[in-house]
């Protein structure tokens, strides 16, 4: 059975997800096992584990098709004696097998996941203890390596508030033949309306909210990657994305249940050699497309420290996608990948810029067509205006767009006017829109916040060529909070609303800021610069914070800090506040390493990066 055979058995005659009541992921799974069982396909190697903790060489873990799936039902069985159906089961370690053994051990049996990390990651604690309060996990399933930590965290709880602590690697096998599936009782039948993942918000701006995602949201988006994605058979996925992110999860979990080779390595160890992701998406001898997803963040430092020379033993032409995602794509870390690395075979198309947020369980749209990554230059005038403009590439006053490609069917993605909540002709800018069998069911605890985001309703929609054409009129839909644009028919991001930066009346996006900040000198760490305003006495006033780069120090700030305000003042017509250097990692992140622009301003106002 391929792919599109797959595919083709869930929908209707509109081409829309018609999901059988007992379809769900861990359903899929045992479909695709029963394939696998047929072709003789059980001790194929599926997982590989790059482990890199131990020494700089690393060392490789792997799992056939047949321990995967063994490993997964002992999880559930234990999860089944110790608990019911809806509990809740938070993952506290690090990215590994195991994490994704007890995910689908957690779908398997029926109870809800709660994609988190290990508790030493560092910079990241206030957020996992908000988490825990919020989410009152029943279970808690980590690894051997995380045991203790995790074991620490609640060690303080009243023995009664603890939450049961389940060593996923420390389960014997034996386990799995207690596993009880639905058809043996129906109590572990799926729900599809109900929670099947709780996966929580970064935090970059807030206090971390937990989304509800139903099993059919998790389903019909694991459908809607894989039509969207045009995966080619046989395929490998390559992968050190955090698995507590929706990117890294989601995407794991579904090869995983497809049965589907897998390599997987920690986000620590790319980050600190990032030519081991490089050296994974070799051609291997085999018949496999390879397929990886990463932030955009990756392409710069294998752009800066994973280059190989001129004729190494590298062969990149079975790369058939390259992802890019979880935050803003630019024109320059995709030219420079591409340069570096086409030598090498990497096909010219392989990049795929896309575009997805939690509040859509991930994907909302990705490249369709063979022409990508695709650029368009508009003046920035014009985009900050909200009419972009095409003009010559690389012009003066020009600004690159990248496209994210097309919406992800079956899914409805509009751009409207956010103050009269009206759908807006192509080329203009506006708020994005999502409605689709995959959007959550809410937020965990902000109901308020909730009706905000999920329950939207279209005031007006364009006479002719609607994108919600197929959508009731009083559909709800969920406001994204990202602005973009419509240009040939793909999505162009241009920015989050809250982000925007408006001084004297003009609108400025803080990211094309902060790319001419990086631009102006090289003592600026490239891609960790924020860019904000603060209130002056007549009009908000410019700050930008930047981090040094390596083997930079404080003597140079002052010079750095000059071409800055002059290239800033030259380029944007603004003159910054303020312009400040910091050290390296000083700078906010999320969870999910993208840096916190918001909680950025707020520890700037509070006296802040002095």
């Amino acid at each position: 059975m391929d792919l599109g055979m797959l595919m083709g058995q869930f929908l209707d005659e509109k081409g829309n997800f018609a999901f059988p009541e007992d379809m769900s992921v861990p359903n899929l799974s045992e479909m695709m096992w029963q394939v696998n069982t047929m072709k003789g396909e059980l001790d194929l190697q599926q997982i590989a584990f790059h482990d890199f903790s131990g020494s700089r060489e690393g060392e490789l873990v792997t799992y056939t098709r047949a321990e995967v799936n063994r490993r997964i039902k002992a999880v559930a069985a234990r999860l089944q004696q110790v608990g019911n159906p809806g509990d809740r089961v938070a993952l506290l370690m690090g990215n590994s097998p195991e994490y994704l053994f007890g995910f689908l051990g957690a779908q398997y049996a029926s109870q809800v996941a709660l994609p988190l990390y290990d508790p030493t990651e560092p910079g990241h604690g206030d957020h996992l203890s908000a988490v825990l309060e919020v989410s009152k996990p029943d279970v808690v399933l980590t690894n051997k390596r995380s045991a203790a930590a995790v074991r620490s965290l609640f060690a303080e709880r009243p023995a009664a508030e603890r939450p049961r602590v389940l060593t996923v690697d420390a389960l014997p096998d034996s386990l799995a033949d207690n596993f009880v599936s639905p058809a043996e009782d129906p109590k572990y039948l799926p729900r599809l309306e109900e929670d099947a993942v709780l996966l929580f918000t970064s935090g970059s701006s807030r206090t971390p909210e937990g989304v509800r995602i139903a099993g059919r949201s998790l389903l019909s988006n694991v459908f809607q990657v894989l039509s969207a994605a045009h995966l080619q058979l046989p395929l490998r996925l390559v992968t050190w994305l955090p698995l507590h992110h929706n990117m890294g999860i989601v995407l794991g979990a579904f090869v995983t249940a497809l049965g589907l080779p897998f390599d997987i390595m920690t986000p620590r160890d790319f980050i600190q050699h990032p030519k081991r992701w490089i050296d994974q998406l070799n051609n291997r001898g085999d018949d496999n497309n390879v397929y990886t997803v990463v932030p955009n963040f990756a392409l710069e430092l294998a752009n800066r420290f994973a280059v190989p020379e001129d004729g190494a033993d590298l062969d990149l032409s079975m790369v058939d996608g390259l992802i890019v995602g979880s935050e803003p794509v630019t024109e320059k870390a995709t030219r420079e990948f591409r340069e570096n690395f086409e030598k090498f075979g990497l096909p010219t198309n392989a990049i795929r810029p896309g575009y997805g947020l939690t509040e859509a369980t991930l994907l909302v749209t990705l490249p369709q067509g063979e022409e990508r990554p695709r650029v368009t230059w508009v003046s920035r005038d014009s985009l900050n205006a909200g009419r972009p403009e095409r003009v010559e590439a690389n012009s003066e006053d020009s600004v690159p767009l990248m496209s994210n490609g097309a919406v992800a069917r079956p899914q409805n993605l509009i751009v409207v006017d956010p103050e009269t909540r009206e759908e807006v002709e192509d080329g203009v800018v506006g708020e994005m829109w999502v409605h689709g069998d995959n959007i959550p069911l809410g937020y965990l605890t902000d109901l308020a916040q909730s009706e905000q985001v999920f329950k939207n309703q279209l005031a007006g929609r364009r006479a002719e060529d609607s994108r919600a054409e197929g959508v009731a009129e009083d559909a709800h839909w969920m406001a994204t909070g990202d602005l973009g644009v419509f240009l040939d028919d793909e999505i162009h991001i241009t920015g989050r609303i809250k982000d925007l930066i408006v001084i004297a009346g003009r609108n400025h996006y803080p990211q094309d800021i902060e790319v001419t900040a990086e631009q102006a000198s090289d003592h600026v760490r490239p891609a960790v610069v924020a860019a904000f305003s603060v209130e002056g006495d007549d009009v908000e006033k410019l700050v930008i914070i930047a981090e040094r780069d390596f083997n930079k120090d404080a003597s140079g700030d002052e010079a750095a800090i000059a071409d800055i305000r002059a290239a800033v003042t030259r380029t944007h017509g603004i003159q910054p506040e303020d312009v400040r250097f910091v050290g390296i990692d000083e700078l906010p992140r999320s969870s999910a390493g993208k840096i916190a622009r918001r909680v950025a301003r707020a520890a700037y106002l509070d006296g802040g990066f002095e």
